[in-house]
């Protein structure tokens, strides 16, 4: 019942537990306890709205940075990751393989911003070596999550 909940959750986190109860065929308690026991293990660690930026009055800029790096002794690339992912401008943070090391995902309000960001903050750690910085121009999908999917014309067509 863990994946099934976890699967779910993924895809609608504001479903209800009387809902959840339902799909699952058990009841809503079970599921409560359930979701409780996830997130006191730390299975589940947080709920997130997906949002359209593009559709909202407020613009937010994403950037997509390779960062290489010398790990650390003894703590390998931890504790740089550890430095990085503390910017409040980092909403992402990954240990990644090929000719980069790290993946890290940062958002603000201009490209300006963002640019400031690298050259000042990131770049700066005594541990990075280089960045290669891209901006996200649209977002078509996101968390499994379509943007601006083309709605299909449901009217019967006529013919006279």
């Amino acid at each position: 019942m863990q994946q099934e909940i976890l699967d779910i959750l993924q895809k609608n986190s504001r479903i209800s537990d009387e809902e959840l109860a339902v799909m699952l065929g058990t009841d809503a308690a079970t599921v409560r306890a359930a979701i409780k026991e996830m997130e006191d293990k730390g299975i589940i660690t947080g709920y997130k709205t997906l949002i359209d930026w593009e559709k909202a009055q407020e613009e937010v800029v994403v950037a997509y940075i390779e960062v290489r790096v010398t790990p650390q002794r003894g703590q390998g690339f931890d504790k740089v990751a550890e430095r990085i992912y503390q910017y409040p401008q980092v909403t992402a943070c990954c240990l990644m393989s090929g000719g980069f090391d790290l993946f890290v995902v940062v958002e603000g309000k201009t490209m300006k911003e963002v640019a400031l960001f690298v050259a000042e903050k990131l770049a700066t750690i005594d541990s990075v070596l280089s960045t290669s910085t891209h901006f996200v121009l649209k977002k078509y999908k996101e968390n499994g999550v379509i943007f601006n999917r083309p709605r299909k014309d449901e009217r019967e067509a006529v013919v006279l």
